[in-house]
């Protein structure tokens, strides 16, 4: 039964979700989550080569290896770190500096080397959206 059920976890593919209010303090999450330390990688790389080296913008909608829940989530650059920006609940986009990338993908390393149940905090910015890496988590 266990191996079930780890072969179950393994075939899904990494999500991402919008959860408002979810500390009734107003705190919001964009959540990546549901993955294994091979999709984590997958991820790793492609922030790397499309927003680092190619200073294009991420969009995660059109990612064949994540599946978009409640919302999207467009990754792009910016002159300063901003965080998580939303006019409606739905389309979000993650705006932070060069530098503020590559310490994402610093962040998100440890997750590309080992299965762990842990997660990150992606950024460090005071907004109302946190962006949440946790490969455990299930669907709210």
């Amino acid at each position: 039964m266990l191996f079930n059920q780890k072969l179950q976890y393994y075939k899904n593919k990494m999500e991402v979700d919008y959860i408002e209010n979810y500390n009734g303090l107003d705190e919001n999450l964009v959540r990546l989550y549901n993955f294994d330390k091979k999709e984590a990688n997958k991820f790793k790389k492609l922030l790397e080569e499309t927003v680092i080296h190619k200073k294009q913008k991420l969009n995660l909608a059109e990612v064949d290896f994540i599946e978009s829940r409640n919302c999207n989530l467009i990754l792009g650059l910016f002159k300063s770190d901003e965080g998580i920006l939303t006019k409606d609940n739905e389309n979000f986009f993650c705006i932070l500096t060069l530098e503020g990338f590559k310490k994402m993908v610093r962040l998100i390393e440890p997750f590309c080397k080992k299965e762990t149940r842990g997660h990150q905090y992606l950024y460090d910015v005071d907004t109302p959206t946190d962006l949440l890496f946790c490969p455990s988590a299930t669907a709210y």
